[in-house]
């Protein structure tokens, strides 16, 4: 063999090494993460990355996370879910909102919810202890929440006789909550105007729509809310309407108060629910799980502007105040 043609395949053989050492390695499971708001989930896709490190998941080594956005519209997450499933992903991460168009797109990848309102009320799984099917995930307790925070909200509004209560009817959890919020209004004897949305279109004429004068506006977390919360909030602080939401991105956005789990702590415990499933475990067989840290935040500036006077007592309790 002539000297040329020597070094040529020596140099052929050398590129094709790095090649043919990537050919080798074993494929890392893939997690398509599905969630509403690059924004507001920030901190919880943060929490979640942290505990799969610590759980020995290391993201671009070990495993891989695929990232997409709905914004808040349903049929974004249908594209999204059936992208996941072409990409043949080990696993789905989502919220309760997309939860339900995730599990007709696919009964074979393993679905983790997190956010779920009501995962039995709205059809999800056959049973908190059981599963079954191909779903598993954490519920938010945000229908048993509602009475907790009404209570809450008459402390802040003493004056509180007449109740705004916003709502995406398009999304089932959502009208589940809405019930639940009116049945507590009620047993506090609140007049209650509920604020019925389907797309964000809809947030500023359900303002304009009121026919009575409110003293406070109740807003039902969802996929859409969240998108829109600055909308939301503007639109509730320009009519002077004190508000209380499910998580604290509401309040830090400029709403007056919150009361629910605590979400980065929902987002660890989903890391450990994609561990079982990556490691062996089938979703249906693990229990659903419920919030066990829960946290009040207030936004004492947003109280100011209202002009509302908060006892010490109560921000005595708040686990978070903002100023």
């Amino acid at each position: 063999m002539r000297r040329r043609e020597f070094i040529g395949l020596l140099y052929g053989a050398a590129a094709a090494w790095p090649l043919a050492a990537r050919a080798q390695q074993p494929a890392v499971p893939v997690i398509g993460f599905l969630g509403s708001d690059a924004s507001a989930w920030s901190p919880w896709t943060a929490a979640f990355v942290e505990r799969l490190h610590a759980l020995g998941w290391i993201k671009g080594h070990t495993i891989a996370i695929e990232y997409r956005w709905s914004e808040g519209r349903p049929e974004r997450v249908a594209e999204i879910a059936a992208e996941f499933v072409r990409l043949k992903v080990d696993a789905i991460v989502t919220n309760g909102d997309a939860a339900p168009t995730v599990k007709r797109a696919t009964a074979v990848i393993p679905i983790v919810f997190v956010l779920a309102n009501d995962p039995v009320g709205g059809g999800l799984v056959a049973s908190l202890a059981r599963p079954g099917g191909n779903a598993t995930g954490l519920s938010n307790q945000q229908s048993d929440l509602a009475g907790k925070r009404l209570e809450l909200l008459r402390e802040v509004v003493p004056r509180l006789r007449r109740l705004a209560i916003m709502a995406n009817v398009g999304f089932a959890q959502a009208v589940l909550v809405l019930g639940e919020a009116q049945a507590a209004a009620r047993t506090f004897g609140l007049e209650v105007a509920p604020l019925e949305i389907r797309r964000a279109e809809d947030i500023a004429p359900a303002f304009e729509a009121l026919k009575v004068q409110v003293d406070a506006l109740y807003v039902v977390g969802d996929a859409l809310t969240a998108a829109n919360r600055m909308r939301i909030i503007t639109l509730a602080l320009g009519a002077r309407l004190p508000t209380i939401f499910n998580t604290r991105d509401y309040v830090q956005a400029g709403g007056l108060m919150s009361y629910g789990p605590n979400y980065s702590d929902q987002f660890r415990r989903t890391a450990e629910l994609v561990d079982k499933i990556l490691r062996g475990a089938k979703a249906g067989d693990i229990p659903i799980e419920q919030p066990t840290k829960f946290e009040l935040v207030i936004n004492l500036t947003t109280a100011k502007a209202l002009g509302l006077s908060i006892p010490e007592s109560f921000l005595l309790l708040a686990d978070e105040v903002i100023e």
